[in-house]
């Protein structure tokens, strides 16, 4: 599975953290880093529509963004056609969103999520499979 994965300045140092566990721990190697690179303050909205566009022109599999608050950057990739991004902050919310959803990118807030629940919801969200049947009817009436 490739992912992409972007945050703005708030979310940095998690991203950084996050990044380094999905290839260390998750032994995921095929993660693609959209930035930001440092923690001086940049815009939320470019870092979510890097994820989402790699996302819906197949460039990943999956994508995940960090803000502050988690909700800008999910509201900002959930912009691009063919992105439904989930702010998760539970790993039940992380199991719905895949399972019901087929969420394809995930989104947390730094400053509100404490980074070993930001772990453990991406190694469930990245486990979890979408149950397809009637969910599908329902995503297919998401896009206008």
């Amino acid at each position: 599975m490739k992912i992409a994965i972007g945050c703005d300045h708030a979310a940095f140092k998690e991203k950084n953290i996050l990044l380094k566990y999905i290839k260390d721990e998750l032994n995921c190697n095929n993660v693609i880093d959209l930035g930001t690179y440092s923690s001086d303050s940049v815009d939320y909205p470019e870092y979510g529509h890097l994820v989402g566009n790699a996302v819906a022109k197949n460039q990943a599999d999956r994508g995940i963004v960090l803000c502050g608050s988690g909700i800008g950057i999910s509201i900002a990739a959930n912009k691009v056609k063919g992105i439904r991004a989930a702010l998760c902050i539970s790993e039940e919310h992380a199991i719905m969103s895949r399972k019901h959803n087929d969420a394809n990118v995930l989104a947390f807030g730094a400053r509100f999520t404490d980074i070993e629940i930001i772990k453990s919801i991406t190694k469930i969200w990245l486990n979890t499979e979408f149950e397809g049947n009637r969910h599908l009817t329902r995503i297919n009436k998401i896009e206008l």
